[in-house]
């Protein structure tokens, strides 16, 4: 008997990891039990116990033992800079302050120069167990930026290098038509939203998805655009253009509009509560234009409230925040908008209630791209929980399955059921046996992209024999 790819089902495995427990997170529970894996031409094709996964082992095969060591999905990390990292790292914005700081000078000049930040940055993810990522923001509003970590010439590099199947990770890209952090008028926007060609040789491993707008700024800078004063009278208004407020406003709307009439997702970076309602406005509207859901979701989202969570539940429109920075920047939260706004900030457990698709991110260089600092962060910034097993395992579904629908890709990655993509990484220990502050100490052993190992740290011997 042959699958629909036309491969016999019972053909030898390339790779086998048994003997540690293997967490697919798949829906309904789906594997649950399960203490091996067996992939092969890039796709998960049997998780079970020891006996029956070696079952599909043959002369060519090779088989890890896991020795207790346990298996995730590989880990998506759904808001970084991967350019800019491959650029600065060691170094990050906030290093060990509590807000970031002025980024050190270390500008990307030439093409040569990117596509080895690029690669760089793919070593340092490959050995944190990340599979795929998210560059949000590349494109012509940053053709002249200072970093050159964001202009068009990068995504031309990623495209390179898809096609020379040299990328480590899964890449998915949303365009840039203003300035990071900065401006964006609805002229632009629209002139490169009729003319992006967001062609690539494999969906799979790069797709550019949609486009980034920058709505407002971040509340410690007091350029938050929320509906609360700040303390010192400061009046921010959005980053688009216009004359005024209403017309900003309007222009952030009609850009939010544009995009879904194109068929493309819409990240919107939007800190301050008003922001976020004139994205949801947008939202409800261009669904009742044409209702499809294209994932559209709000970046960082630091003082999201409770009816916007509802609203953001119904209309299909995610989270996507890193709750790092909240713990880093609760004080400079409070020092300028008062302890009322700024004790309500970053509302997690709240998203999760209102059943919004939740993802956290490192949005690295500002913080490092270690997803298991993260995980601990939103547990801290929670408090305590009920059954802190529920509670680990939640937390690893916003770092693989929620960023997987992020990605419009929930029906061939995320998870380790078979037929879904081989991307997976090896824990030194069963993160479900800890408690979030714990997993930060936990070493990645191994990672698997695409059923290949990119990273190993060779702990326990390897046979290319079956055991």
């Amino acid at each position: 008997m042959r699958t629909a790819d036309g491969h016999a089902r019972n053909a030898p495995a390339d790779l086998i990891l048994r003997g540690g427990p293997v967490h697919t997170l798949a829906p309904g529970g789906r594997g649950a039990g399960a203490t091996a894996v067996a992939l092969r031409d890039g796709l998960v094709v049997r998780v079970g116990d020891d006996s029956e996964v070696l079952a599909l082992a043959g002369p060519a095969t090779e088989v890890v033992d896991l020795a207790g060591r346990a298996v995730l999905p590989g880990i998506n990390d759904s808001h970084l800079h991967a350019t800019w990292l491959g650029a600065l790292w060691p170094d990050t914005l906030f290093g060990e302050q509590a807000a970031p700081g002025p980024p050190p000078e270390r500008p990307l000049l030439d093409d040569g120069r990117r596509r080895r930040a690029i690669l760089r940055a793919g070593d340092l993810l490959a050995s944190l167990g990340i599979t795929s990522y998210t560059e949000p923001g590349l494109g012509p509003g940053e053709d002249h930026g200072r970093t050159g970590a964001f202009g068009t010439s990068v995504a031309e590099q990623y495209r390179a290098l898809a096609a020379e199947g040299l990328l480590r990770a899964r890449v998915t890209v949303l365009w840039l038509y203003g300035e990071l952090d900065g401006p964006s008028d609805l002229e632009n926007y629209l002139a490169g939203l009729a003319a992006t060609d967001g062609a690539t040789s494999d969906a799979r491993w790069l797709r550019f998805a949609g486009v980034k707008i920058f709505a407002d700024g971040i509340p410690p800078m007091r350029s938050a655009y929320t509906h609360h004063c700040y303390a010192d009278g400061v009046r921010p208004s959005l980053l688009v253009g216009g004359a005024d407020d209403a017309e900003r406003e309007a222009n952030l709307a009609r850009m939010i509009l544009a995009a879904h009439r194109a068929g493309r997702q819409v990240g919107v970076h939007a800190t301050g509560d008003r922001s976020i309602d004139i994205m949801l406005d947008a939202v409800e509207r261009a669904r009742r234009e044409h209702d499809v859901d294209l994932g559209h979701y709000v970046i960082h989202g630091d003082l999201v409230t409770g009816p916007q969570l509802r609203r953001m539940a119904a209309l299909g429109v995610g989270l996507n925040t890193q709750p790092e920075i909240a713990l880093r920047t609760r004080a400079l939260v409070d020092d300028a908008l008062g302890p009322g706004p700024a004790a309500a900030a970053w509302p997690l457990r709240e998203a999760f209630d209102a059943g919004v698709p939740l993802c956290l991110s490192s949005d690295a260089p500002v913080l490092s791209p270690d997803w298991r600092r993260q995980i601990a962060a939103a547990d801290a910034w929670m408090g305590p929980a009920d059954d802190p097993r529920a509670r680990m395992e939640r937390l690893l579904r916003c770092y693989t399955v929620e960023p997987a629908r992020q990605d419009h890709a929930a029906s061939w990655k995320g998870t380790l059921a078979p037929g879904m993509a081989a991307d997976l990484c090896v824990l030194e220990a069963d993160p479900l046996a800890l408690t979030p502050a714990e997993l930060p100490d936990v070493t990645v052993e191994m990672t698997v992209v695409d059923g290949r190992i990119v990273h190993d740290r060779a702990a326990s011997p390897r046979t290319t024999e079956p055991v």
